[in-house]
């Protein structure tokens, strides 16, 4: 298993991947290009991952995402590691945002992230269709934080 940086126009070859956690692709175009993204590997791509630098020694996820027959076999876990790791050395705190899902939110609080804030209507404001997880729609975007140092 290993950890590859992409760049460039390889990005796209991840959209489909890309997709899963973010399901609209002018969302997404917002910060592909502008950040960095990571692939996990173990025989093919397992999960990837797009963070950018909000500000000095400031970065967020913008998008962590398992292929879906490879999810709950700790790649997410794994790459997530990697991110935090990897940030450690250049900055102070990382964000991620989501919705309001419990799993989603267990996820990132195993991982050491605790609330910071909320956005207000993210999802229906950005979005141009509601979207939906574990059947309930997303509304407020929940922002996480991870200290680093």
């Amino acid at each position: 298993m290993y950890i590859v940086k992409v760049n460039g126009s390889d990005k796209l070859k991840y959209k489909k991947l890309l997709l899963i956690a973010d399901e609209q692709m002018d969302m997404i175009e917002k910060y592909l290009y502008c950040g960095d993204m990571f692939a996990l590997c173990d025989e093919d791509v397992r999960a990837v991952c797009v963070v950018t630098q909000e500000q000095a020694g400031v970065y967020e996820i913008k998008n962590i995402a398992t292929d879906p027959k490879h999810q709950r076999k700790g790649y997410g876990k794994m790459l997530l590691s990697f991110i935090i790791n990897h940030y450690r050395s250049v900055g102070t705190v990382i964000y991620v945002g989501t919705g309001d899902v419990p799993d989603i939110l267990n996820f990132y609080k195993k991982s050491g992230f605790t609330k910071s804030h909320i956005v207000k209507n993210f999802f229906i404001n950005n979005y141009d269709h509601p979207i939906y997880e574990d059947g309930k729609q997303l509304v407020d975007m929940i922002y996480l934080k991870r200290v680093l140092i």
